[in-house]
């Protein structure tokens, strides 16, 4: 399967059109940004680790019945994939207070929520991807009616209790995550995107070390060694 035009750059991948019209590759970008694009550096190998955790959990989330855009990963930094049409809304689920839930609404960082919340983001950075509700979902046309946002929510704590069991099994915690979904050729709703650290915390069950971007965010350094060790969780206990 070949590269065509570029279709899309964003600021961890780069989207390519291929032979089939059905079709896309996605480039995985070695590239880092964080605080809507204030912070950018870049992490010579990144991309790589990102593909291929993104291939293990498209991979565990397909056979439980989750529905993906994912293909097959055509080497270390190219993802073949469905094309779907993007809806604009990121869907973001948590666990744990942490990040902007404590710093907006004054949560004690760290603190186990009562119950899985789900929020929406408009996914639109020239508004720096401000939350919305369901009304705003609708005037803005981002859905076609409430049930979509009902299944949405559905599939996002789905995924939710099925990545908080597979990464607990492998000693870390699943604190909080950003999913995207798209429309496929049959206007079915899909999982599409990535699932890697960049856009997942996770904290070392026993250390609460931190094995995601925040090591970037906060200056920790050892950003890669931490990816490196996320995807050898996941390999070396693969089931």
């Amino acid at each position: 399967m070949n590269k065509k035009e570029l279709v899309y750059e964003g600021k961890a991948k780069k989207i390519w059109a291929t032979d089939d019209s059905n079709l896309y590759i996605s480039e995985f970008k070695d590239d880092l940004t964080a605080f809507n694009g204030g912070k950018k550096s870049t992490e010579e190998g990144k991309g790589a680790l990102n593909n291929k955790i993104s291939t293990q959990l498209f991979k565990f989330l397909d056979k439980k019945g989750v529905p993906t855009h994912f293909v097959d990963m055509i080497d270390d930094n190219h993802m073949l994939h469905k094309k779907a049409e993007v809806i604009l809304i990121e869907v973001i689920v948590r666990n744990i207070a942490t990040g902007s839930l404590s710093r907006n609404l004054g949560i004690e960082d760290g603190k186990i929520l009562p119950f899985t919340l789900v929020e929406f983001d408009y996914k639109d950075d020239e508004l720096g991807d401000p939350k919305l509700n369901d009304q705003h979902c609708l005037i803005l046309e981002l859905v076609k009616d409430e049930s979509e946002l009902e299944y949405m929510r559905y599939m996002a704590r789905k995924i939710n209790r099925l990545l908080k069991d597979f990464y607990g099994s492998r000693n870390l915690t699943l604190v909080d995550f950003k999913l995207e979904f798209g429309r496929d050729n049959n206007n079915n709703i899909i999982l599409i995107d990535e699932l890697s650290p960049d856009n997942f915390r996770l904290w070392d069950s026993e250390s609460g070390e931190k094995m995601d971007k925040d090591r970037f965010r906060e200056g920790l350094g050892g950003l890669k060694v931490a990816y490196q060790e996320v995807l050898n969780r996941i390999l070396g206990e693969d089931k």
